[in-house]
């Protein structure tokens, strides 16, 4: 009798391999960034910041309170403040109650007004009642973090310095310039890629590019002089 053969087993076919996504680069290449600044520039050669001043001094208090805080709403508050206070002497003389009551408007102000207060003391016992220029003296100062003495460094002094805000923070990771979990990883990754020639006002362009064309929830790409040169997954055009 003869065996019947038994139909061979169908082996299972292998599924290819899924396909390796391309590392995500850490920076924009030289060439993109050469044009992203280019063309920021063309668009505005002279960014300026929004907060009002007078002096070094009154920039680094003025900074000081944006924290937390929108630029106008600094500006209404310190239009009076500076008024009767342009200099560290006249804002201790002034007294942390009045300058409580002059920021009473602005979040936080009375952690602010005891900073003010604190920071002109300082000022004057330590630095002749001048802002001191090196970052590590401002930064010791009541109030002062690395974004603030980065601010009063590059318009005060001209230093060509990166101040990374949750504006610059967002777009650096979001175009991508510059990826970083944190505001000092990104700040010395855009000092790495930035070209010497735009750094002076990268940061201006940066923020104020961040806070009125790629905001946080409905960027505006069809206004974005940059879009083309973006690869976020959150452009709207």
């Amino acid at each position: 009798m003869l065996e019947k053969k038994r139909p061979s087993a169908t082996l299972p076919t292998a599924k290819p391999a899924p396909a390796k996504k391309p590392p995500r680069r850490k920076y924009a290449d030289a060439a993109t960034v050469r044009e992203i600044f280019t063309r920021l520039r063309a668009q505005n050669p002279e960014p300026k910041g929004e907060l009002e001043y007078v002096n070094p001094f009154t920039l680094l208090v003025a900074v000081v309170l944006s924290a937390q805080a929108t630029d106008a709403g600094v500006n209404k508050a310190t239009r009076a403040l500076f008024r009767a206070a342009d200099t560290p002497q006249k804002m201790i003389a002034l007294g942390e109650d009045s300058v409580r009551d002059h920021i009473k408007t602005i979040g936080l102000f009375r952690a602010k007004a005891k900073n003010v207060v604190a920071l002109s003391q300082i000022l004057v016992d330590k630095h002749g009642g001048q802002v001191p220029l090196d970052a590590a003296s401002l930064e010791a100062l009541p109030g002062v973090g690395r974004k603030t003495a980065n601010v009063v460094r590059s318009i005060a002094f001209g230093e060509a310095t990166i101040a990374v805000d949750t504006h610059l923070f967002r777009i650096s990771n979001r175009i991508p310039l510059a990826r970083g979990k944190t505001p000092l990883e990104v700040e010395l990754g855009l000092l790495k890629i930035i070209p010497q020639e735009f750094l002076l006002h990268a940061h201006h362009w940066l923020i104020l590019h961040g806070r009125y064309i790629c905001k946080a929830r409905k960027p505006e790409c069809a206004r974005c002089v940059i879009a083309d040169l973006c690869t976020s997954p959150e452009k709207t055009i």
